[in-house]
């Protein structure tokens, strides 16, 4: 954790553009975490904080997930680590920036073979669904989230289930698939609690 908050690799070997601000990685992880949130990258607010989903995105995870803040911040329950570690920026729209590609490629495994006892794995967005889920990943994001029985059938551990990001840009993609209320945060809270220490 220490080596990956000190990490300057977007600004000193960048792949691309350099990162253009300070860099500030945000992470929760723990070798005792059983849940891994594999989230995409900090947006402004989390940058400014140094917490993960400490934004309006933050409050819905959780309802989500059933669960309060403490136990969400208790890195003895759950690992938060995002594609990107640090907050990329924006578009010309004002939209934050994709991950970073140094991130992934220089961490990943390591952060992974440190966490031994995750058997959850929850995907939030693509950038992480192709990460974590390779071929069990069904084209779109909608498409991927809709299959999430497939994905999660037959799995070996870790088990992994694919989930929209919680931004409110993503409110109107809940409406259109009620579903992912009635079916899959059910099951999913079920899953969290079964886990929760």
């Amino acid at each position: 954790m220490a080596r990956v908050r000190a990490c300057r690799i977007c600004v000193e070997t960048p792949r691309g553009k350099p990162l253009p601000h300070e860099p500030r990685p945000v992470l929760q992880a723990s070798s005792s975490a059983r849940i891994l949130i594999a989230s995409q990258a900090p947006g402004t607010k989390v940058h400014l904080s140094g917490r993960p989903f400490t934004d309006a995105s933050g409050d819905r995870l959780r309802n989500w997930l059933g669960v309060t803040s403490e136990e969400f911040y208790d890195a003895e329950n759950f690992a938060i680590v995002p594609m990107g570690f640090c907050f990329p920026g924006q578009d010309a729209k004002g939209g934050d920036l994709p991950p970073r590609r140094e991130c992934a490629p220089a961490w990943r495994a390591p952060l992974m073979a440190a966490m031994p006892q995750i058997d959850l794995v929850l995907t939030i967005g693509i950038y992480a669904q192709e990460w974590h889920m390779g071929e069990k990943r069904h084209g779109s994001l909608s498409e991927t989230v809709a299959n999430w029985r497939s994905a999660w059938a037959g799995q070996a551990l870790p088990r992994v289930l694919p989930l929209p990001h919680p931004s409110w840009r993503n409110t109107a993609w809940l409406k259109r698939n009620p579903w992912f209320e009635t079916e899959l945060l059910p099951f999913l809270k079920t899953e969290i609690r079964h886990r929760l220490r």
